[in-house]
C-alpha cells in the first residue's frame, strides 16, 4: 500500500480528474500530466541481476499517455521545442509523475526507482540541486533513499558542473548514478564522482581487463555497474560469457519492455538468459 500522505494525495488527484490541473489521475490509477499541448505518463522498465536475474530496480521513461500503455517517447521532441526554464519544467514534471505512478504500485517496496537528469539542467539550475524534489518525496513520505539519480554523460568542461550536482544530489539524500561512454571512462568517474551506479552501453566493445577492472573496483567501492540497451542475444551472450566472476545488472529491451505497471518482485525468471548462464 502506498505511504498514508500518498495514498491522500491520489485520492485528491483522483477528485479532480478533467479540471483544470497539471497532474491528475486517470480511470486506471495512473497519474497523468499536462505539459503544453501534450499528456504524459510514465513507463518502468526493469534493471536486474546478473547471477539471480531477480529485478533490483525500475528505470522511469516518460510516455505519451496511450490506453494501450504503448505510448510514445516524446521527450527529445518537447525539450528540443522548450527554453531552458521550460525544460526545467519539464524534468520536474517527469520526476513527480514518475514517483507518483511508481511508489503507488505495491510492488515497489524495496526497489530502487532510477531518474534521469537531462543535460540543461546541469547548468541552467541554480542553487540547491534536488532540494525541491526532496522536499515533495518528504511530504509524500516517500524514500528518496530508494532513488538514483542518473547524471547525463559529460564532456571533460563539465567535470567540475558534474562534480557539483553530485554533491548537491548526494547532500539532499539521493544516490547517484553516471552514465559512462566506456569502461575507462567509467574508470575515472568511478574515483571521481564515488556514484552508486555505473551504466554503460552493452552494444560498446568489452574491452574485458578494463571491464574487469571496473567490476572489481566497483565491488570495493559498494557501486553497481548496470549494462544498459540489451537489445540482441549475442550481445547479451557476450556479456554472460566475459564476466563470471562478479554480480553486474542488465537492462534492455531483449529483456523487458518499459510498461506502465511493474513486475512482482519473484517475477518469472529469464529463461533465456538462464539457459545461457547455465552453458557458460
Amino acid at each position: 500500500m502506498p505511504s498514508p500522505a500518498l495514498q491522500k494525495y491520489l485520492t485528491h488527484l483522483y477528485s479532480t480528474q478533467g479540471a483544470s490541473t497539471n497532474i491528475w489521475l486517470d480511470a486506471e490509477g495512473r497519474a497523468r500530466g499536462r505539459y503544453f499541448n501534450s499528456t504524459l505518463t510514465s513507463a518502468f522498465q526493469p534493471i536486474r541481476s546478473s547471477v539471480s536475474r531477480g529485478i533490483i530496480g525500475y528505470e522511469g521513461y516518460a510516455r505519451s499517455y496511450a490506453v494501450n500503455d504503448q505510448g510514445l517517447n516524446v521527450w527529445k521532441l518537447l525539450d528540443h521545442a522548450a527554453n531552458d526554464n521550460e525544460s526545467i519544467e519539464l524534468d520536474r514534471l517527469c520526476r513527480i509523475l514518475h514517483a507518483i505512478n511508481f511508489y503507488r504500485q505495491p510492488e515497489s517496496h524495496g526497489m530502487d526507482l532510477y531518474l534521469t537528469v537531462h543535460t540543461r539542467l546541469l547548468a541552467a539550475v541554480e542553487g540547491n540541486h534536488g532540494m525541491a524534489f526532496r522536499r515533495i518525496l518528504d511530504i509524500l513520505e516517500l524514500p528518496h533513499r530508494h532513488i538514483v539519480l542518473q547524471l547525463p554523460p559529460i564532456t571533460p568542461s563539465q567535470r567540475w558542473v558534474l562534480n557539483h550536482v553530485a554533491d548537491n544530489y548526494r547532500r539532499n539524500g539521493f544516490r547517484i548514478g553516471i552514465n559512462a561512454g566506456d569502461a575507462h571512462q567509467a574508470l575515472d568517474l568511478l574515483e571521481r564522482v564515488r556514484p552508486n551506479v555505473v551504466k554503460l552501453n552493452a552494444n560498446g566493445a568489452i574491452a574485458l581487463e578494463a571491464h574487469c577492472s571496473l567490476l572489481e573496483q566497483a565491488d570495493r567501492a559498494g557501486s553497481r555497474v548496470v549494462f544498459k540497451h540489451i537489445e540482441n542475444e549475442d550481445r547479451l551472450q557476450a556479456l554472460l560469457k566475459s564476466h563470471t566472476a562478479a554480480e553486474y545488472f542488465l537492462q534492455g529491451y531483449l529483456l523487458d519492455l518499459p510498461a506502465a505497471g511493474l513486475v512482482a518482485k519473484q517475477a518469472k525468471t529469464l529463461e533465456r538468459a538462464e539457459t545461457q548462464t547455465q552453458a557458460v
